[in-house]
C-alpha cells in the first residue's frame, strides 16, 4: 500500500499553512518509507539545504549512540554511573544508573549545565559534582530537560573513548548517513552556514486559553524558555553540542534516522538492543503535567494503546507501537512500526502560542500517519 497523493498534499498544505500566515518564518516536513525519504518539502525562508535546531529531537540520536555501545557490551545499562564516571559519586548520586539517565527518572531534572562550565569536561565534571537530587533516583518521572544527558554524554565519553560528539558522528549519523549533526563548528567542512536561526513569533495564549485547552493556567518553570531556545543561534552554543538539545539537521535526516531504526540494514545496532529501545516500556511512572504514563523506553517515548498518543506528540492515527522524540519550538519526529513511515517536521518559528504549536504538531503527526491507502 502506498502514500495516498491526497493525503501527502493535504500534509504538505497544513505545514505551508502557518508559513504562508506569517506565523512561522519557515519550516520543512518530510516523510520517510520502505528505508528511505519519499517526500521532502521546505516551505518560507528555506530551501531544502537549510538545517534547523531540532532540540530535544537530539535526545534519541545520542541514545542510540549507547545503544551501539551496549550492544558490543563496552556499556551496561543497569551499572551506576559512577561505575564509568567516578567523580559523579557526590550527594547521594551513586544510585543513579545510565538506565536512569534514558528514561528521565535519574532524580535531578531541574539541574543545569551553562557555559562556561560546558565549554570543558573538566568544568562539565565540577557541575556534575555540585548536583542535588529532587527524589530517589528510579522512584518517578519528571522531564530532564538537559541534565541527563549531559551525563549520559560524558558516559559515552568514557566508554567509547572519545569526544561524546564525535562518537555520536561516528557510531551512528554517519553509518546511517546524515553527517555530523552535533557539535558543528562555525568553520571547517561541517560548517555554520545554512542553519535556520530561531525567531519568537506570535503573543502567548491567555490563562483562559491554557486552561481550558489543557487544564491549567501556566506551565511550570522550565530551563526551556524562549530565550534560552533563541541562544542556539549563538555559533559556540552550536559548536558545543548540547548533547539533549543541540542537534542541528534537516527534516530529511530525521526522517532517514527514523528509517533506519525500523530497517537497520547495515547492522549499526544489535538487533536485540534495538528491539528493546524501540518496543519496551521501562518508564510508566505519571507525567506529572499531563497526568498518564509517562511510555519511556531507553531514549524514546512510545505512543501506546490507551488513546492517548495525541498527547505525547504523535497525533491520533499512528499505532500503539509508534515510538518517537519531539522537541521545542514544535518539532516533530517518529516512526511507526506497523505503517512503516517515518515523519518529522523543523521550524525556526518559536511560537509564543504554546496552545497553538501544540495544535499544530498534533495536526501534522495526524495526517502524516494517516498517509497510506486511500
Amino acid at each position: 500500500m502506498g502514500v495516498s497523493a491526497g493525503k501527502l498534499d493535504d500534509l504538505l498544505a497544513r505545514a505551508r499553512r502557518d508559513v504562508d500566515e506569517g506565523i512561522l518564518p519557515s519550516c520543512q516536513v518530510a516523510v520517510g518509507l520502505d528505508g528511505e525519504v519519499i517526500a521532502f518539502e521546505a516551505f518560507g525562508d528555506a530551501t531544502t539545504e537549510t538545517r534547523y535546531s531540532v532540540f530535544s529531537c537530539t535526545k534519541p540520536i545520542v541514545a542510540s549512540t549507547a545503544w551501539v555501545l551496549m550492544g558490543d557490551g563496552r556499556l551496561d545499562v543497569a551499572r551506576p554511573v559512577i561505575d564509568y564516571i567516578p567523580e559523579f559519586a557526590t550527594f547521594g548520586k551513586q544510585a543513579v544508573t545510565v538506565e536512569h539517565l534514558l528514561l528521565h527518572t535519574s532524580g535531578f531534572p531541574s539541574e543545569t549545565l551553562m557555559p562556561p562550565e560546558w565549554n570543558t569536561r573538566e568544568g562539565r565534571l565540577v557541575a556534575f559534582a555540585n548536583w542535588r537530587l529532587k527524589w530517589e533516583p528510579g522512584t518517578a518521572f519528571e522531564y530532564h530537560a538537559t541534565s541527563a544527558h549531559w551525563v549520559l554524554a560524558e558516559v559515552i565519553e568514557r566508554v567509547a573513548g572519545c569526544d561524546f560528539r564525535d562518537a555520536v558522528e561516528g557510531l551512528v549519523t554517519d553509518p546511517v548517513g546524515i553527517g555530523r549533526v552535533l557539535g558543528i563548528s562555525p568553520a571547517g567542512p561541517e560548517h555554520q552556514a545554512g542553519i535556520a536561526a530561531m525567531e519568537l513569533r506570535g503573543e502567548p495564549a491567555t490563562p483562559d486559553e491554557m486552561e481550558a485547552a489543557i487544564g491549567v493556567r501556566e506551565l511550570p518553570s522550565s530551563e526551556v524558555t524562549d530565550a534560552a531556545l533563541l541562544g542556539f543561534n549563538l555559533p559556540e552554543v552550536r559548536e558545543v553540542g548540547v548533547p539533549g538539545a543541540g542537534a542541528v539537521l534537516r527534516a530529511a535526516d530525521l526522517a532517514l534516522f527514523y528509517q533506519r531504526l525500523l530497517h537497520d540494514r547495515d547492522g549499526i545496532w544489535d538487533p536485540a538492543v534495538l528491539a528493546d529501545a524501540t518496543g519496551t516500556v521501562r518508564n510508566s511512572f505519571g507525567d506529572p503535567l499531563f497526568h498518564l504514563p509517562a511510555n519511556r523506553t531507553l531514549g524514546l517515548v512510545l505512543a501506546g494503546g490507551d488513546g492517548m498518543s495525541f498527547l505525547r506528540g504523535f497525533g491520533s492515527s499512528v499505532s500503539p507501537r509508534a515510538f518517537g522524540h519531539n522537541g521545542a519550538a514544535g518539532q516533530v519526529s517518529w516512526a511507526d512500526p506497523e505503517s512503516g513511515l517515518s515523519f518529522a517536521y523543523a521550524t525556526n518559528g518559536i511560537d509564543a502560542n504554546v496552545i497553538r504549536q501544540f495544535r499544530r504538531g498534533m495536526s501534522l503527526s495526524t495526517r502524516a500517519g494517516a498517509l497510506l491507502g486511500g
